[in-house]
């Protein structure tokens, strides 16, 4: 059977595959071929700018033609160096020979070859390759991913600032709250998790077969490895030297970015299981398009799939981000592959997170805000008024304050009428009552307007 969407066995290449566009030439196999060459040409012109006799420093002719090799990468190119990998059986050197024979024929290169991929063990330019797709897919992708979510929560906490809802600890009716303070609950707590995946620095090395330059000073005892390195992954291709590795650059950062991506979008199912309730309570409407069928048997319904979905793939994502978290930082003495195979996955991890991400922000366009049906559970629930009420009690010394108001309340149901008279027969002062006896349930929400229309990105 040959290979389509409809027989991809991960869904992100198949059914939700065009909300992964973007992401599929940063992270997937022609991604990390890309950015290999990359590596192997910034490596190979450094080279040739280290004062080393045997490599004058090349024209601008070929260092143009060596860097259009990068920005011109094809998918006809990853092809190419994947067939001869079928030979070599080794997807790093497949990549040194395809440059070999991309730049044979030049004649300011062709006796400067072997100084591709010159003093590297293979995982100097895949663990730059690595951080580099993860560069690139976080600033491309994942944040302005999750700004769209941020962005739109700022509205609704501003729009929705004033909006009086019920709270519901523990389940159980509780003090109003706003609508727009809900929002900038968590439009905060995600602010915070955003701000911590934009600041892992990534990392990289380029030291070596076990880290110490071994080879590189074999040939150039000379020189000062440490620098050069370090000016190649950092001002070369902006990312961070790590001086101190085995073979392997360690992957503490990809845990650290890994699990603050998985703080996010913890806090992430929790705001989509609170909406999938405001939902059910009513308190959201959601816009429909026409032809659009919410169950196959019960024409009435509109489910909230969009946060159902995110959910579940936030939960897919968090499993995989998860385990690659604490697996990559080990490996056994100086090397061994069983991060090889895991890192192959970055894309299907991150991936599961992205299409979370636009299941939310669909999910969030279609809200409609039902203010009736707020206003009716709030009206319904004038028991909420015992906490005012005996607060400002306590403010002037009436006797037993809360368990007057448990008695009178608890398991019994509550009217405007039954509070206000409770009200009207206190010993207060006439301007404290008066305030009491104006409140509603509506219009205790303290300062949560105030909070929900200050709350900033």
């Amino acid at each position: 059977m040959p290979h389509s969407a409809l027989t991809a066995l991960s869904p992100l290449d198949g059914r939700y595959a065009p909300k992964l566009a973007a992401l599929r030439p940063l992270l997937s196999e022609y991604g990390l071929m890309h950015r290999r060459v990359q590596v192997e040409v910034e490596w190979f012109i450094a080279l040739s700018e280290a004062g080393f006799a045997e490599f004058p420093v090349l024209p601008e002719s070929a260092k143009g033609l060596l860097r259009s090799l990068v920005v011109r990468f094809s998918e006809a190119d990853a092809q190419a160096i994947k067939d001869i990998e079928k030979e070599t059986n080794h997807d790093v050197k497949a990549v040194e020979y395809w440059l070999r024979q991309r730049i044979g024929h030049v004649p300011e290169l062709a006796d400067k070859l072997e100084f591709i991929h010159f003093a590297c063990t293979s995982e100097d330019i895949n663990n730059t390759s690595h951080a580099l797709m993860l560069k690139a897919a976080r600033e491309q992708v994942i944040l302005p991913a999750i700004d769209g979510i941020l962005t739109r929560m700022q509205a609704m906490a501003h729009r929705f600032a004033a909006v009086p809802m019920l709270s519901r600890t523990h389940g159980q009716t509780a003090s109003p709250t706003t609508v727009g303070k809900e929002v900038a609950n968590v439009l905060a707590r995600l602010t915070h998790a955003r701000a911590r995946i934009a600041d892992v620095v990534l990392l990289a090395k380029m030291n070596g077969a076990v880290g110490n330059y071994n080879a590189h000073v074999s040939a150039y005892p000379e020189a000062d490895w440490e620098e050069f390195s370090r000016k190649v992954v950092e001002e070369r291709l902006g990312l961070k030297l790590n001086p101190y590795t085995i073979q392997i650059e360690p992957h503490d950062y990809m845990a650290e970015l890994f699990d603050a991506t998985v703080r996010l979008n913890t806090i992430l199912v929790d705001w989509a299981r609170d909406v999938w309730g405001y939902v059910s309570l009513g308190y959201f409407k959601q816009k429909t398009k026409p032809g659009e069928v919410g169950s196959s048997t019960m024409p009435h319904k509109v489910n909230p799939i969009d946060f159902e979905n995110a959910e579940g793939n936030l939960g897919m994502a968090n499993a995989m981000l998860t385990h690659m978290s604490q697996k990559l930082p080990v490996s056994r003495w100086q090397r061994d592959l069983t991060d090889s195979t895991v890192l192959r996955n970055m894309g299907v991890s991150i991936g599961y997170s992205v299409l979370a991400y636009d299941s939310l922000t669909r999910g969030l366009d279609k809200l409609e805000l039902n203010e009736t049906r707020l206003a009716e559970d709030l009206d319904s629930s004038w028991e909420v008024l015992a906490e005012p009420i005996q607060t400002v009690m306590r403010r002037h010394g009436l006797p037993d304050p809360y368990d007057q108001l448990k008695k009178f309340t608890r398991g019994q149901p509550m009217t405007r009428e039954l509070i206000l008279g409770f009200v009207n027969a206190l010993d207060l002062p006439e301007a404290d009552k008066t305030r009491l006896l104006a409140m509603t349930p509506g219009s205790y929400t303290g300062l949560g307007s105030q909070l929900a229309a200050k709350i900033k990105l």
